[in-house]
């Protein structure tokens, strides 16, 4: 294999004890599911689940029915939500023993219908509430067309789970906003249950749900930006394992006189003789094009070198001027929570699409 000079680290044990760090915040018979979605936040959906097998944590979850198809032709056997199943897909859902999260009248139905032509009986299945969030799920309205859908075709499915989504869990200027949903939830959860053959796990928290409102950690709660090292506020990301190391190397160093420029459009000109590191990321890697011309800074050997002229597609710049470096040397674009949150600030956007931004082309590597 290649050796390519940008690669994404997966720090394996961090991964083990931010998992610890949640189960020792819950009761013995609350389930942890994971969400591993886009590629598990943008590292790697394979190693991490592997990982999280190791690891016997109660359930995986993906959007889209191709995550959870990867994950099954990797040799994953955990359990594995699809969160957002198209129709089009139900027959591979069923080829590949994956679990559809359904969210309607017409997907529970269409989703009933095949499970009666292909002689299915108690496949598992999935309800989403809508207590708030208003994207998927089912109104509080529409319990009593969905209770008798699901009693309809009683035999050909199972309710695993009834879950619902918090929409500002981590804002506490929303509480009454939450408690109000979680309440929902209850409800509406409750008037499904008494109504089914079995009894179906129950959850709404995230990973800054599960932090901020114990009462919200009901039969499982959902982990996915915990699961990296962020919490829902600094205290609790202090207590968790930064997981993800981006690094590169110096492909050449340009002495450039002063007076001149950098990059596309002259948008940097040097005032000083400089020195340039040119590395081989860009934003087609996940290098944002706004951290431009000094919005974002690297570290080499511990001092930082900011971004000089603008973001190539496959390149960028950094002043390494009074830093001793020489070709070939390492670069850390981020290697804690502070550095993904310094970025995602410059960027004015969240660390969650800091770390899903970066490109599959960026090789990824497990570490201890």
């Amino acid at each position: 294999m290649i050796e390519m000079p940008t690669v994404l680290e997966i720090d394996s044990k961090a991964v083990k004890a931010n998992i610890q760090y949640f189960r020792s915040k819950l009761l013995p018979e609350t389930g942890l599911l994971v969400v591993i979605k886009a590629f598990s936040y943008g590292s790697d959906a394979v190693a991490i689940a592997r990982l999280l097998e190791e690891l016997k944590v109660d359930y995986l979850a993906v959007s889209y029915t191709g995550e959870g198809i990867d994950l099954r032709n990797a040799g994953i056997k955990l359990p594995i939500m699809v969160l957002h199943p198209q129709t089009a897909c139900f027959r591979e859902i069923i080829k590949r023993n994956l679990e559809p999260a359904l969210y309607s009248h017409s997907t529970l139905l269409a989703f009933c219908r095949l499970l009666t032509e292909e002689n299915r009986l108690k496949y598992p299945i999935h309800i989403k509430c809508n207590t708030g969030m208003n994207r998927l799920g089912f109104r509080e309205s529409e319990m009593d067309n969905l209770i008798g859908l699901l009693k309809t075709y009683e035999n050909a499915l199972e309710v695993r789970t009834i879950f619902s989504h918090l929409t500002s869990s981590e804002d506490k200027s929303e509480r009454e906003f939450t408690l109000q949903q979680v309440e929902l939830f209850k409800r509406m959860s409750q008037t499904i249950t008494v109504e089914l053959p079995n009894k179906p796990r129950l959850h709404i928290a995230n990973t800054a749900g599960m932090l901020n409102y114990p009462e919200a950690r009901l039969d499982l709660v959902r982990v996915g930006i915990g699961l990296y090292g962020f919490g829902n506020s600094p205290t609790e990301t202090a207590k968790l394992r930064n997981v993800l190391i981006l690094k590169t190397r110096i492909s050449q160093i340009q002495v450039v006189p002063a007076g001149e420029s950098v990059g596309y459009n002259r948008t940097f000109k040097t005032n000083k003789e400089s020195r340039i590191a040119i590395l081989p990321i860009g934003y087609a890697d996940g290098m944002k094009r706004i951290w431009s011309n000094g919005r974002a800074e690297v570290s080499i050997h511990g001092k930082k070198a900011p971004v000089a002229g603008k973001i190539c597609m496959c390149i960028t710049m950094v002043d390494v001027t009074g830093i001793d470096c020489e070709e070939g040397d390492e670069v850390i674009i981020f290697k804690s929570q502070d550095d993904v949150l310094a970025l995602a600030k410059s960027a004015e956007t969240i660390p969650y699409e800091i770390l899903t931004s970066i490109s599959q082309r960026v090789s990824r590597k497990v570490i201890e």
